[in-house]
C-alpha cells in the first residue's frame, strides 16, 4: 500500500503564497506520476497540475501563470508553488499518484490520494 501524505495548507490573504507538499511512502511500488488536485464545496474535483516521472507537466487553465509544480522522483514528492493566491482559490488540494504495485508476480497500476490539505485564501 502506498500512503500520500500534504502538508503546507493554511489561511492565507490574496495576492499571497503557499507551497504545498506531499510525500509517498510504501514498498513495492513505483510511481509514474504524482499530480495536484483541488475540490471546493459543491464543485467537482479539478486538476491543477501534474508532473511525471519524466518531467512532462500539466497546468491547469486555473494554475497556468500563478502555481508551479516540480517533483524529486528519488524521494517520492512532489511541491505545488501557489502564488497570486485568489479567494476562488479555496478548496482542499489533494495529492495524487499513479504508481506501478507488484501484487504478488504481478505488475498493477493503482492510484492513490492523498487525505486533502485545506487552502483558504481571504482577507
Amino acid at each position: 500500500q502506498v500512503q500520500l501524505v500534504e502538508s503546507g495548507g493554511g489561511l492565507v490573504q490574496p495576492g499571497g503564497s503557499l507551497n504545498l507538499s506531499c510525500a509517498a511512502s510504501g514498498s513495492r511500488f513505483s510511481i509514474n506520476a504524482m499530480a495536484w488536485y483541488r475540490q471546493a464545496p459543491g464543485k467537482e474535483r479539478e486538476l491543477v497540475a501534474r508532473m511525471t516521472s519524466g518531467g512532462w507537466a500539466t497546468l491547469g487553465d486555473s494554475a497556468k501563470g500563478r502555481f508551479t509544480i516540480s517533483r524529486l522522483n528519488a524521494k517520492n514528492t512532489v511541491h505545488l508553488q501557489m502564488n497570486s493566491l485568489k479567494p476562488e482559490d479555496t478548496a482542499v488540494y489533494y495529492c495524487y499518484a499513479h504508481t506501478i504495485v507488484v501484487v504478488t508476480t504481478d505488475l498493477q497500476e493503482r492510484d492513490y490520494w492523498g487525505q486533502g490539505t485545506q487552502v483558504t485564501v481571504s482577507s
